[in-house]
């Protein structure tokens, strides 16, 4: 990418492309004087690493540093008696299993009305074990790839063993042998998962879902709302008044009605989320581009 930009009449010293440890290359570029913004995509811990450390002003630093801090989701889908259930599962799905879960956006929670849970229950079992599992350029049936490296299979694998002493495990729940070489879970479905555990409110960024069965739509929200992020969420509901409730009082950065919680279009669909999620600097947006300027006033008498 970086060379497509040298190649293209870019001025020299504009992009720089430096590899390292995050930690070390990173660590040094935020705390330096000369940096005077800072924009990142990643998890929770290390952006509010970065907001701290960049934050202290540093000896011969003449500016506060400004920064666009992008971090973690752990997103929820709300579904009602009243929504399409066939398409509600396929949303569930589709958002929790994409990428094999590692997006920031990837629903990793589905609260679902009692009286239709079981029945989405199941059809989400039936779905995620109809996904097909390879390396991706095997077969144009493929859906699941692997998780990123031998790191996230530790964490991923870690959560999954927590789950199972939180919540029924449904489908899946270890790693996958495949023809292919790489780091394949077979994606990971727990039922019966209480809103205040640890696989509801920590970011796993994996192929895992917890699905959570609740009383009533307003309690679908309560919980829907009851973690330290607010990235994105997506409601299921053919009940005009409900939705428009959503809107007021689903409180994340992109909010999809009837529809799944992943695959914002850059230019299209400006993304970012509240709270732990980062600054909701909304990437991809129109006005994305002016926080990496600086405002300049004048005025001149003739």
């Amino acid at each position: 990418m970086c060379e497509l930009f040298w190649n293209n009449g870019i001025p020299a010293g504009v992009l720089n492309f430096i590899t390292g440890d995050g930690a070390v290359v990173g660590g040094r570029m935020v705390e330096h004087p000369h940096t005077r913004f800072i924009s990142f995509t990643g998890s929770r811990e290390v952006g509010v690493s970065i907001y701290e450390k960049g934050a202290k002003v540093q000896s011969g630093q003449k500016w506060l540093k400004r920064m666009i801090l992008e971090m973690g989701g752990k997103d929820g889908i709300v579904v009602d008696e009243t929504a399409n259930l066939e398409e509600a599962a396929k949303g569930i799905v589709a958002s929790a299993f994409g990428f094999q879960g590692q997006k920031c956006s990837a629903c990793s929670r589905a609260l679902i009305v009692d009286a239709v849970y079981d029945e989405v229950a199941k059809r989400v079992v039936e779905l995620t074990g109809e996904l097909v599992m390879g390396a991706p350029d095997s077969s144009w049936k493929t859906y699941i790839g692997p998780v990123i490296d031998q790191d996230a299979v530790n964490k991923i694998t870690h959560y999954i063993g927590i789950g199972e002493g939180e919540g029924k495990l449904l489908i899946g729940g270890k790693l996958q042998e495949t023809p292919d070489n790489g780091y394949f879970i077979l994606p990971t479905v727990f039922g019966d998962v209480a809103p205040d555990a640890r696989v509801s409110q920590e970011e796993i960024f994996g192929p895992v879902l917890a699905m959570t069965r609740v009383s009533n739509f307003d309690e679908a929200l309560k919980v829907a709302n009851g973690t330290e992020y607010g990235l994105t969420g997506a409601v299921y509901s053919n009940n005009r008044y409900r939705l428009e409730e959503a809107r007021k009082e689903f409180f994340v950065g992109n909010l999809y009605l009837n529809r799944k919680s992943t695959g914002a279009i850059v230019g299209v669909h400006p993304f970012g989320g509240f709270n732990m999620s980062g600054t909701d600097s909304k990437a991809g947006g129109p006005d994305y581009l002016l926080h990496f300027t600086q405002a300049k006033s004048i005025a001149e008498k003739l």
